[in-house]
């Protein structure tokens, strides 16, 4: 069994407390060597390996002491794996049994990158981000500030205030019971239908661009509302979707060589229990493609 990382993490954060440091923060791109455990070395692709596995466990810390977090597990790993070998860990067949799925495992996660996800280009995931965002159903938003209290004779009297010349922001800030926007003078930002409860909804879409509500209950006591702006809801920029769509494409083609594979490949299925559900699945598989109608409409002939 593996040993729980988190262990050797917060002992590496908590040692760099005695320390000061001010080595260089940035991860050089080269595999020159970091430190020496017992003449064995540790590189800069260890530490890159090393961050791609905790860093973010590090949280969010100086680059410069998360560089000697990593250096400090990759030390600990390194001496608790000669440790394992003057054990004779690694003489155990179990020990060679997993290094078998590790291995496997990793080729697999290397092929997919470099195989599969190298393959894909940002022009493949434009064109699918085109293709979506023209397909999307325009949407009206608006952006909205509210003073919510508890009872309809509080709301009256702000309102009167609001109608006076007051500043709704001041106001909100000054009375909303709504602790999470009362200090952005009771703005929401923008929403859509379906957001928030039906009354504030129903009130919020019926107004126009800088109206002031009259006292609305709903489930949370009594809001007055100011209507700040509207909008069409703009589709998601490229960016921020970008990624999704490339692991999303990744994905689609690793099926289609997966299946590709399977194909060409001599599996047989040993465990009479899977063996059994792969045959149900098969069958069931062929008797849906019989009853499957073709592409005249017909269903296949019996």
């Amino acid at each position: 069994m593996f040993l729980k990382k988190r262990s050797f993490v917060a002992a590496a954060i908590l040692a760099l407390a005695a320390f000061g440091t001010n080595s260089n923060p940035s991860f050089a791109q080269d595999d020159k060597v970091v430190a020496k455990v017992n003449g064995n070395t540790i590189t800069e692709a260890d530490m890159r390996f090393a961050n791609a596995e905790i860093g973010a466990q590090l949280g969010d810390i100086p680059e410069n002491v998360k560089r000697r977090a990593l250096a400090e597990y990759l030390i600990d790993n390194a001496l608790f794996a000669e440790a394992a070998i003057a054990a004779k860990i690694a003489a155990n067949p179990a020990f060679e049994e997993q290094m078998q799925y590790v291995r496997r495992r990793l080729l697999r996660e290397l092929y997919f990158e470099k195989q599969l996800r190298g393959a894909i280009s940002e022009a493949d995931a434009k064109k699918i981000y085109d293709q979506r965002v023209s397909q999307l159903k325009s949407e009206n938003e608006v952006a909205a500030r509210h003073i919510l209290v508890d009872n309809e004779e509080k709301a009256k009297e702000i309102l009167a205030k609001i109608k006076a010349g007051g500043d709704f922001a001041a106001l909100a800030k000054e009375n909303s019971t709504d602790t999470g926007t009362k200090e952005q003078g009771g703005f929401l930002g923008y929403f859509g239908r379906g957001q928030m409860v039906p009354e504030f909804e129903k009130a919020a879409f019926t107004m126009i661009k800088g109206q002031v509500s009259e006292p609305v209950k709903t489930k949370f006591g009594w809001h007055i509302i100011k209507l700040e702006d509207r909008r069409r809801k703009p589709p998601p920029s490229f960016d921020e979707v970008k990624e999704t769509i490339l692991n999303s494409l990744a994905v689609l083609k690793a099926q289609e060589v997966v299946g590709a594979l399977r194909k060409k490949a001599d599996v047989e299925y040993v465990d009479d229990d899977i063996k059994k559900q792969v045959e149900e699945q098969e069958k069931k598989k062929a008797a849906e493609a019989k009853t499957k109608p073709t592409e005249s409409g017909a269903a296949p002939k019996q």
